[in-house]
This record gives structure tokens, sequence and C-alpha cells, in this order.
């Protein structure tokens, strides 16, 4: 059974391209990328994140162009997210074709130097030879160094109609997947990658604005196949966590100082890391608990948790078990929440603790190993995935 896994991952990783394929920067002048899809794929968000990525790793100087002047909503959510990432967004608005937008835009990069500038284009719901047009007018004049179609990984077979006549119509460089982190896989991206004959560059994961990956073909076979995604979960953690402050907590855990703040900031840490849902998908064994997330109510219950370990006083959060009812009801008052939501709390954390003290001594007393380490995860594992529903928003949630 191992073995086909490794031959099914390998032809994965053969189809998706064995290497990863960046942006294609020039060394003297600038660069241009542009990016086409469909409405309704993420595309202008995508142009923020990837443009994002430029500036914060690769240390580029970046000027947005907005010429989707088909809806005013377009150039209106590029200039909200050029802001956000504090980059300058080039606009004449709707009254101007987006080729004359393009032209003038370019010109402004030359004369205050940019050097790189993303081109947002129109999208269509369907592919129209109007849209077409225009977008082959603008590669007429710019000549990107990529032209990236973004694609939704939700999308079923339509996904390949619409690759095809992107491919046709264009010098397509790359793909761009977004949406990767709801319930499909990304199957479908093998078939677009076959068609357009181009390497998908970028991965997009979440609705913020830092979740966009760069592509890494082995890690895209591991989460298909539903093996996880280790790698790029230990890249997010060191980008978005406090590492110090982590293995101080790791540490207060395993000598039993356990406490309901700790509990706190693990929340806070989990949510810097983006959606629940990704998370658990790049973890090994939790892929199958994915599915039964809903997103919507695990993101509500765990602000109701974090509002009612922010209503207790620090005495409180120290010794939780020493509450009365009196103060369950003021915390319960103070969250918004029930009295019986803040004992479930209560009780979650005295299992959690106890999960550690029991680690904490089998460290003291040398008998934490693998072997036992991985007997204690499985029997936590196991009862987490019992409970999963009702714990994180599943088909029973808990009302947090």
């Amino acid at each position: 059974g191992q073995q086909l896994v490794k031959i099914v991952h390998d032809q994965i990783i053969e189809l998706l391209g064995t290497e990863e394929a960046g942006l294609n920067f020039v060394e003297d002048g600038i660069t241009k990328i542009m990016l086409v899809g469909l409405q309704g794929t993420g595309k202008t968000t995508s142009v923020a994140k990837i443009a994002r990525i430029c500036k914060e790793k690769f240390n580029k100087k970046v000027l947005l162009i907005a010429a989707d002047v088909i809806r005013p909503a377009a150039i209106d959510q590029l200039q909200t997210l050029g802001k956000e990432i504090d980059t300058e967004v080039f606009t004449l608005g709707t009254e101007t074709p987006a080729v004359e937008t393009v032209r003038q835009g370019m010109e402004y990069a030359e004369k205050n130097g940019f050097d790189t500038v993303f081109i947002d284009t129109a999208g269509r719901l369907h592919i129209d030879e109007a849209l077409m047009n225009e977008l082959k007018d603008i590669n007429e004049l710019v000549h990107p160094n990529d032209i990236l179609l973004t694609v939704d990984a939700m999308t079923g077979q339509d996904i390949v109609n619409v690759a095809q006549a992107f491919k046709d119509a264009l010098p397509l460089t790359g793909l761009v997947v977004t949406k990767f982190d709801g319930d499909s896989r990304g199957g479908g991206v093998l078939s677009v990658k076959k068609i357009t004959g181009v390497p998908i560059k970028f991965v997009g994961e979440g609705e913020k604005i830092e979740d966009m990956d760069i592509f890494h073909p082995d890690r895209m076979a591991d989460r298909i196949l539903g093996m996880g995604d280790v790698v790029t979960l230990v890249e997010k953690a060191q980008e978005k966590l406090d590492l110090e402050e982590a293995n101080k907590m790791a540490e207060r855990m395993l000598a039993g100082q356990f406490t309901m703040d700790d509990m706190l900031k693990q929340f806070e840490q989990i949510q810097k890391l983006g959606p629940l849902g990704g998370i658990m998908k790049m973890i090994p064994g939790m892929n199958q608990y994915a599915g039964m997330l809903d997103e919507a109510k695990a993101s509500d219950s765990m602000r109701h948790m974090k509002a009612i370990i922010q209503s207790m006083t620090l005495e409180e959060r120290a010794h939780p078990e020493k509450m009365r009812g009196t103060m369950k009801k003021r915390v319960a008052r103070g969250s918004g929440r029930s009295v019986d939501e803040v004992n479930k709390l209560i009780n979650q954390f005295g299992k959690m603790k106890k999960l550690m003290d029991s680690m904490g001594n089998m460290q003291r007393n040398g008998s934490l190993n693998q072997e036992s380490l991985e007997k204690m995860m499985g029997n936590a594992q196991k009862h987490a995935g019992q409970n999963f529903p009702n714990g994180f928003g599943g088909k029973n949630p808990f009302k947090f």
C-alpha cells in the first residue's frame, strides 16, 4: 500500500513539475506581471498577495496598475489592498480604456523608479471575444515577463475549458491557484497544468493578504494525497509566530505551569497561521477531519473562547479550577457567553493541562521517548477525532 502511494505521489510531482517555478524577474528595466482569469477566481486579491511577496521576499519596488475598468468595485478593491500592503496603485478610473491605462501606468512606473509592475486585468463571468481582445492588446503593448492565469481550486470541469481558452489567446507563463483551503484537494489543478503546459507558481489558501505561498510541487502532491505539508506549516510558523515566546510557553507547559493565559496565547498564535482548515490539511493524519470543519463556526468558537478567558482575572486564569459559581456568572456576563460555555472551556483546559503534566512528568523521569509520545498523542488524537465535530464547528458544534 505504501509503495502504491509513493508511485502515485511521484507521478503527481511529475505532472506538477519537479522544481519550483519563480517569477521571471529582469535584471535591467521593469518586470511586468499580468494577471488574467475569470471573475470570481480571486484575481485582484492575488495581485496584491503576490505583490506583497515581491516586496517582502525579493525587496522589489512595486506598482499596481488597475486595468479592470469594467467594474468600479475592482478599482476600489485594488486601492484598498494597495493601502494594506503599502503599495501604490495607478488608475485613471473607468472612463479611460484599459490599454490606455496600462500605457500611461508603464510611463509612470519608468518615471518613478518602479522595478516591478503588476497589471490587474478585467475578468468576466464567462469567456467572451471582447475580453480576449482587450487582453491581447495589453499583451502586445507591454509584452509582460509573466502572464499568470488565476484558477479556482474548487471549480469543476469548467476549469479545463477556461484554461484552454486563455492558453489559445495568450502566451501564459504560469498559474495561480486560489481557494485551495476549501473541500477540494486541488485535483482539478492537475488537469489545468497538463492542458496549459505552464508551471503553477503560487497557491492561495485564504482571504488574508498573507495567505499566498510560492508553489512547491512536492508539498502539493502530499496535500492532494492527504499526506499533509509539514514543511510549509513550519515555514508559516517561523514567519508569523513569536518562536521565542512559543519555546517559553512549551517549557512552562512541561514544567506543569500551563495556565489559561497560555491557552489564550495559543489561540492567538493559531489565528496568525491562517484558516484552521488549511492548517489541519498540513498536519499528517488530520486532513480527514478538515472536511468536517465549518470554518465560520470554528472562527466564532475560537473568538468566543478568547472572550471568556479575557473576561477572567489573572488569578482565575492561573487557577480556573478554584472558580465558584458567582465568578463564572461574572465571566459569562463579561464575555457575552453562557455559564455552561464557561464550564466547558474550563473542563477543556483541565484535560489539556493533564496531558501536559503527564508529558512533563515523563520527561523528568526519563520515560518520554518517541514510542511513549506517539502512544500518548495517538490517544489524544483519537479522542479529538471522536469529538471533533462538537468542538470545531462540525455537524454538532457546541455554541461557543
